[in-house]
């Protein structure tokens, strides 16, 4: 069910608003990493930090959200968005997939905002992707016994990668839940027993 079997321009054609993401997040990193003044400064304007949003810089509310703190964080973020991120765009389709990746992801930049410090400071897409496994335990819920595939696939996901944000250190724990409820909320506005779709066994 998650395992890709596309080509490249399969998969550029099949999952546009994926490989955008990808894409964006990857060239982000690879511009603010650069070692030059400039890229640095980039780099810190998209922090999310908390006083200088605090401060009227409501851009970081969006941001840090393609902004990554290191390669392996960027790597994490990008194979979770690159594994389940198509099998969602093809399910709930284009445009609301993309609506659930970033809403899940500026409201969990905007719970950290209003339930971190003044001091609190965040990157990554991390929220988004929680967001994605939202979704997909909002189908979960709809579908009950009828996918047990996917029912066995997503829940001990969704179960490890929560139990993982309480036990790493670093992590933003309010972001990743807060990503988590709002792609489970809007998961269950998009799929609906009217609106699921058959899916690929």
């Amino acid at each position: 069910m998650f395992i890709r079997r596309e080509n490249f321009s399969q998969y550029i054609r099949l999952y546009p608003f994926v490989t955008a993401l990808l894409s964006i997040n990857i060239l982000v990193y690879i511009v603010t990493g650069l070692p030059i003044q400039g890229s640095r400064y980039l780099y810190y304007t998209g922090v999310g930090i908390n006083s200088m949003i605090s401060a009227g810089e409501w851009w970081r509310l969006v941001t840090p959200m393609f902004l990554h703190a290191g390669l392996m964080h960027l790597l994490f973020n990008m194979f979770s968005l690159f594994i389940f991120g198509p099998e969602l765009e093809r399910v709930a389709g284009k445009v609301r997939f993309l609506t659930i990746y970033l809403l899940s992801g500026i409201f969990a930049n905007v719970a950290s905002f209003f339930l971190g410090g003044p001091d609190f400071a965040h990157v990554g897409a991390s929220g988004a992707i929680f967001g994605i496994f939202g979704a997909f335990g909002a189908l979960v819920y709809y579908t009950k016994n009828a996918f047990p595939q996917l029912r066995q696939i997503m829940l001990p996901i969704i179960v490890i990668s929560v139990i993982m944000t309480f036990l790493q250190p670093g992590v933003n724990v309010i972001g990743h839940i807060a990503g988590l409820i709002v792609g489970f909320i809007i998961g269950l506005s998009y799929f609906n027993p009217k609106r699921i779709v058959s899916w690929r066994k």
